[in-house]
Parts: structure tokens; sequence; C-alpha cells
């Protein structure tokens, strides 16, 4: 399987890719999202700002991307990764990719950023990966949050303070987390990996 991380050029993707790395699977990282969605799935980083993801995408890009991920393009959008599915931030910038309705505005919390580790309060439904992974606690690094205008799409929540946020969504093969898999320890490790057996069934 052929996995692309899309670079928006704004920091070290080291633990991801090493996270990401197993046997049969082929990590490349790009900067063209054309190349990006060329792959058999999509990785979104987190790292960096709403306002320079945007604009690595560019209004091309963008499009290319978002069309990609509604026809099927298996995602993880991971922290920033994640807002930029969404259609606009209140950071600032351009318009994200608009696969998920909704905005993503800043933490109501008196603490920002969030950094740390804190707990995953599942949903309703049960996720196949929460499950396969037992991952209940993981690793936030963010002062903006999701705010989706569908809240069935959200399969786990977490609290800063005063602020429920969502920690995991899902739409069709699109996954978005606001917190770093990859930082999270051996569950998180496992999150990821019980991601890609889904990606590869």
């Amino acid at each position: 399987m052929k996995l692309s991380i899309f670079d928006y050029g704004a920091g070290n993707l080291h633990s991801l890719i090493k996270a990401l790395e197993r046997p049969g699977v082929s990590v490349q990282v790009d900067t063209d999202p054309t190349l990006a969605v060329s792959a058999d799935a999509l990785v979104l980083p987190g790292v960096g700002a709403f306002p320079a993801a945007t604009a690595a995408l560019g209004d091309a890009g963008r499009v290319v991307m978002r069309d990609a991920i509604r026809s099927g393009l298996p995602t993880l959008g991971i922290c920033l990764g994640m807002q930029v599915l969404f259609d606009a931030s209140d950071e600032g910038g351009g318009a994200g990719l608009g696969v998920i309705a909704g905005r993503v505005d800043k933490l109501q919390a008196a603490r920002i950023p969030q950094i740390g580790w804190n707990q995953l309060e599942l949903g309703v439904e049960r996720d196949a990966l929460l499950d396969a992974s037992e991952l209940r606690t993981a690793y936030f690094a963010n002062s903006f949050v999701c705010r989706p205008h569908d809240p069935s799409a959200v399969v786990a929540w977490s609290t800063h303070e005063h602020d429920r946020f969502p920690a995991m969504i899902r739409v069709n093969r699109c996954t978005g987390v606001q917190f770093h898999p990859e930082k999270s320890s051996a569950a998180g490790v496992s999150f990821v990996h019980a991601w890609l057996r889904e990606v590869q069934t």
C-alpha cells in the first residue's frame, strides 16, 4: 500500500513516519496535492497553522484534494490535519477543504494552548479503531478545536477546562483526530496501525 503524508512545510514529520511504517506500507511525503492524492491513502499531519496549511494547498490543490477525499480516498487528519478538513478557521487563512461541514474556533479556556495528556470520552456508537487500540488517553497540543454542524459525526470527545470538543470524527472513509496518536505512547501507535489495517481491508 502506498501512503502519502501531505507536507505543509511546517515541521518535523519523523515521529509520524515512524508510526506509519509497517511491512507492506510504503510511506512517501508529498508537497504537491495532486501527487498526495494519487496514493492509496492520505495522512494530513498535525504540524503547523491553518493559514500556512491552506496556503500550501492553494486553490487548485484544495479542489483536487477535496474531491479525492469526498470520492473515498482513505484519509487520516491529525490535529491541524483534522482542522483543515473543515470549512474555515478562526485562526485565519483561506478556506479549508470543506470535507466536513463546520468551523474551527479557539478553545474556550484560560490555559491555551492545551498541551499534554487528556481523556477521551467515547461517543454513543462504538468505534472499531478505538476498540482495537484501547486508546482512552491521548496527547494533545492545540489552541483551536473543530465544531462540526453534525455532532453525530463525533465518535469521541474531550474536555479542556470547561470546553467540550470533538476528539475524533468519522465521515465516510475520512477520520479526523484532534490528538496526536504518534505521540500517545503504545496505544496511540496501535491506533495508527488499526487505521492502516482498516484501510487495507
